[in-house]
């Protein structure tokens, strides 16, 4: 059964999937919605003036910043760890 969404949900939700950088696939999947619905939701309220306030735009590029260091480590990471089996694989 489908739960409607209270008006502060959609405007969180699209909000989410224009500021985050994930697709919205994983944005509605992530907020256990129709992926549809979602799309709906950003067409609808594209239409008002939903606009980011000037403040979030400073903590969208860290955000964009943050997740770009966060991929870099986590390569750098699985580099280590097949480094690790490699010379542990070569002590026998």
């Amino acid at each position: 059964m489908a739960m409607k969404q209270t008006e502060e949900f959609r405007r969180e939700a699209v909000r989410i999937a224009l500021s985050s950088g994930l697709s919205r696939t994983r944005v509605a999947a992530d907020l256990g919605i129709g992926k549809s619905t979602l799309s709906h939701w950003i067409s609808q309220y594209r239409s008002t003036d939903l606009t980011v306030p000037e403040a979030s735009t400073d903590l969208i590029r860290e955000n964009e910043r943050l997740r770009l260091e966060n991929r870099v480590l986590r390569e750098e990471r699985e580099i280590l760890k097949k480094a690790t089996q490699f010379f542990a694989s070569q002590k026998t």
